[in-house]
């Protein structure tokens, strides 16, 4: 664990230490209101589901959570919890939710806790206080809904920037990309998240606890069609492996090739800061970028490529487009699995990185400790006229990082993996 993640969860901790030690102290407020959020939390973070690898989403937990940091009033009466007590009741929630994630070994359950803590612990303090010395009593209708939708909006923004700062962390992956992504993300769920969570405080404030269970039925039916739309999405790519593996199966390259590929194709891909559906495009091109060889007479020897004549890699490739679009994949595909063999300074970028992570993985296959040093060496003295330099100088940076938990990167060399000290030091070797 790097030191700013252990800041983060260090950070998340002392905060909740805190708002444990100030609820205790002045004892638990409105009982009743904090056993119904704390349930309608937990109940949320049991529904926790796997959104991305490395990632998790608790839309329900969230929208409680914030509700409950943002809830003015019961039932037309005032409340007189505070942010620590928010804090407190949403962290006993979120961990009685999270046990059976943590015995099953799902994670990453101590980014989403911090995450969970500090978004809330944010949301709380912008309004409990303000609200309790009655800053916002002559605040109604229209002008309180803006100010609890500003305030959701604000906390989602936090949460966004949390979640792009400890993946970067984690993964060394770039920040900016990752942003991105979490913005993006927040036009969809994160998005229905923030209307429930300001209409179930707007409705607990009118009508009491049993607007509970009335708001938060659409977002569970949201939440159960993008499960279910990720279910698709999963078997769509589980399809596209099982083509993928064809040519293993036939014998025309060795298998498992086409994943090592394509799982090093995924990160050089995030070193460069594509994300969405370019990494998606990416990943299933790296995939079926040998299906060419299906239509070849005579196999290619263990079916490396790399060092084929020019026009015969083009061939190949051009082979591999025309059964990618035959099977009814995405056009752009497609593009990339036939402009794989092209010249460089023509290709799009993910066709740059197919064909240098493929000839990095041909070149390592079968070789020794010292294997995947020269094959950086060769793809380096390549950089002339075959492969983009940019893409080499990131394959590198990506070997030298250290991978976090689940983000292993295969290599060839008997399962080794190179690494660049800097350009004058030379290449080193990680056993």
């Amino acid at each position: 664990m790097t030191a700013p993640l252990r800041l983060v969860h260090g950070a998340a901790a002392l905060v909740a230490a805190g708002c444990l030690a100030l609820t205790l102290a002045s004892g638990l407020r409105e009982g009743g209101v904090a056993l119904a959020f704390g349930v309608l939390i937990a109940v949320g973070e049991l529904t926790r589901w796997g959104a991305a690898p490395g990632r998790q989403a608790a839309p329900l937990g969230a929208a409680g959570s914030l509700s409950y940091a943002l809830l003015g009033a019961d039932a037309g009466r005032p409340t007189q919890h505070g942010a620590a007590q928010v804090v407190t009741v949403v962290l006993t929630a979120a961990l009685l939710g999270a046990v059976p994630h943590i015995w099953s070994g799902r994670t990453p359950t101590r980014d989403h806790l911090a995450r969970r803590v500090l978004t809330v612990g944010f949301a709380a303090v912008c309004f409990q206080p303000l609200y309790n010395r009655g800053v916002f009593d002559s605040w109604d209708g229209p002008a309180y809904a803006l100010l609890l939708v500003t305030l959701l909006s604000l906390s989602a923004l936090c949460d966004a920037v949390l979640a792009a700062a400890l993946a970067h962390f984690r993964t060394r992956w770039p920040f900016g990309p990752l942003l991105r992504e979490e913005l993006h993300g927040l036009l969809g769920i994160g998005s229905a998240v923030c209307a429930t969570g300001a209409v179930m405080a707007l409705g607990v404030a009118v009508a009491g606890l049993w607007a509970l269970p009335v708001f938060c039925l659409p977002l569970l039916l949201t939440q159960l069609s993008v499960r279910r739309h990720a279910a698709v999405r999963a078997t769509y790519r589980q399809t596209i492996a099982s083509l993928a593996r064809a040519t293993e199966i036939a014998g025309y390259t060795p298998a498992g090739h086409a994943h090592r590929v394509a799982a090093l194709s995924l990160a050089v891909g995030r070193d460069l800061g594509l994300t969405g559906p370019e990494l998606t495009v990416l990943e299933y091109a790296a995939l079926m970028h040998d299906i060419g060889q299906l239509s070849l007479v005579d196999p290619v020897p263990a079916g490396a490529t790399a060092d084929l004549p020019d026009e015969e890699q083009r061939r190949i490739a051009l082979l591999g487009g025309a059964v990618v679009r035959q099977t009814g994949v995405d056009a752009a595909v497609a593009v990339v699995v036939e402009r794989q063999a092209d010249p460089c300074r023509e290709q799009p970028v993910a066709a740059r990185i197919v064909r240098v992570v493929n000839a990095y993985e041909e070149k390592t296959r079968g070789t020794g400790p010292e294997g995947p040093l020269r094959a950086l060496e060769e793809l380096r003295l390549g950089t002339a006229g075959d492969y983009a330099p940019e893409i080499v100088e990131s394959l590198a940076r990506v070997l030298t990082q250290p991978r976090g938990r689940g983000e292993s990167v295969p290599t060839g060399g008997g399962g080794r993996r190179a690494a660049l000290s800097d350009p004058v030091r030379g290449w080193v070797t990680h056993g």
